[in-house]
């Protein structure tokens, strides 16, 4: 059953926020039956693989950022290396010795199956297998394409007709429309093997060999050798205090602290909301931290999902995966039903820290966030977009912690984002006065700059905030599909 679509939801039991109807029904259904708040945002992300294709899947990433009542928050890289068959030769032949947006080369290995059966094992209660029912029925059966997803899947479709494999199986020649169902029935196949047989059916056998087939077909380097070395770990997170709310990212490879370094140049700082003074004050403080984050990171450049999921027993998660740029490297394994993402894209140079190199994680930039308040959990949340993911951060931490501000009406206004050196992208409904004040203090608007085919991604973010009286306010971004839910769970989980 398909949840009533609601962008902001209250509850005192346990709480959704993700970017799909779909994906928070699948969500609340591991919630109802005795599952973990990870059993939740599992099931949830599965589904997100199959309903929004052009922004994460089975040929991604994951990263992830969870807490346990009395306990200090961790962080889960699952993000993917280079292959160990990409040479320094291969890279002195590309112009400007640059890994580009869609070439072969940018595919790196995918994580995100690892990720979720390196959660489940720490904090899963529910079966594995009963984690993927939904994910699969859908791909099987077919959904109906979101009215966000249909558009963007419409504006990228050029990137599918380049791969034959990619066209056939995201339907290229007559991409599907709002309202029209879609089945992946390949995809299907994959996650009932993986629910089956676990992470195995993924990362070794007949994907990595089909994997391998396909980029050497382009060009690529990605093998079969590749997904079987494949790891992802747990690890300390990185913080800063902020208000006095202890704010947590995931440490390097992600650029997490861009975050923490924006909010700490703003700590000292009492600025009305929304004026002029404030908005280029967090401007400048943001454009600090992303250079930064450059230096010592890497160049930020993509797509992602994010799910926050708050279970009765308060273990806390905010769960994001991503193929990076919308379809990924736009290359597909066709006897898989999915694509691989182009994560190599973001490597720097050779000779910056961030340099390609074989078995190396490139710069990410997907960053779930987590704050705690005297210890205790306060809030999870995402923003998906690229280089928008710390921006956003940022904008809404302001709002909601420096201001007060209730979570789903910070999520509702309207942004900023950088695009690159002085170049600042501001979005419709805001103040004309902070508009023209950013304008004269030498940030100029986009022209070609931005993910979106030349406009600017402002962005979508998913919320989860425990209030002061104790109960739980959900948000979900007005610029994706998605929705909050509360879900009532009681102390008998509901038959399977």
């Amino acid at each position: 059953m398909v949840p009533t679509l609601q962008k902001s939801a209250t509850g005192h039991a346990a709480m959704v926020a993700t970017g799909h109807p779909l994906a928070a029904a699948a969500a609340r259904a591991q919630l109802l039956a005795g599952g973990s708040a990870v059993d939740a945002a599992i099931a949830a992300d599965a589904v997100l693989g199959v309903v929004e294709p052009m922004a994460t899947g089975i040929g991604g990433d994951l990263l992830a950022m969870l807490v346990l009542p009395g306990e200090e928050p961790v962080s889960y890289n699952g993000t993917g290396r280079a292959p160990l068959g990409l040479s320094a030769a291969h890279i002195q032949a590309l112009p400007g010795h640059r890994i580009a947006e869609r070439h072969p080369l940018s595919v790196t290995t995918p994580g995100v199956v690892q990720g979720w059966h390196d959660l489940h094992q720490r904090y899963g209660k529910r079966p594995w297998a009963t984690l993927f029912a939904d994910a699969i029925h859908l791909a099987r059966d077919g959904f109906e394409v979101a009215a966000v997803c249909a558009k963007e899947w419409a504006l990228f479709q050029p990137v599918l007709a380049k791969d034959p494999a990619a066209a056939r199986l995201y339907r290229a020649d007559a991409v599907p429309q709002a309202g029209d169902i879609f089945r992946n029935p390949a995809l299907a196949d994959l996650l009932q093997e993986i629910a089956q047989d676990g992470p195995g059916a993924f990362y070794q056998g007949r994907i990595p060999a089909a994997a391998e087939q396909a980029m050497q077909r382009h060009g690529g380097v990605l093998a079969a050798r590749d997904f079987a070395l494949h790891q992802g770990n747990f690890c300390t997170p990185v913080t800063a205090r902020f208000k006095g709310v202890d704010v947590y990212e995931c440490p390097p490879n992600t650029h997490g602290v861009a975050v923490l370094h924006a909010l700490q140049a703003l700590e000292t700082q009492t600025l009305a909301l929304d004026t002029a003074q404030t908005t280029l004050a967090m401007v400048q403080a943001m454009e600090q931290a992303m250079a930064y984050a450059q230096r010592t990171v890497a160049d930020p450049a993509g797509n992602t999902v994010c799910t926050t999921v708050v279970d009765a027993q308060g273990m806390a998660i905010t769960l994001m995966s991503s193929v990076f740029k919308r379809f990924g490297s736009g290359f597909a394994v066709a006897e898989g039903g999915f694509v691989l993402q182009n994560r190599g894209h973001g490597f720097s140079e050779p000779g910056h820290i961030n340099g390609p190199a074989p078995g190396k994680r490139p710069y990410h930039t997907v960053v779930p966030g987590l704050a705690m308040r005297d210890g205790k959990f306060l809030a999870v949340f995402g923003v998906v977009g690229g280089a928008m993911q710390p921006q956003g951060q940022v904008q809404l931490l302001y709002r909601i912690l420096a201001d007060a501000e209730q979570p789903q009406a910070a999520l509702d206004q309207p942004r900023w984002r950088l695009e690159g050196q002085r170049i600042l992208a501001t979005e419709r409904g805001m103040s004309e006065a902070v508009v023209q004040a950013l304008r004269a203090a030498g940030y100029r608007a986009p022209s070609t700059e931005g993910e979106l085919g030349g406009r600017s991604d402002f962005g979508g973010a998913q919320w989860i905030m425990r209030m002061p009286d104790g109960s739980l306010q959900g948000a979900s971004d007005k610029r994706k599909d998605g929705m909050a839910l509360a879900v009532a769970v009681s102390s008998t989980p509901i038959n399977e």
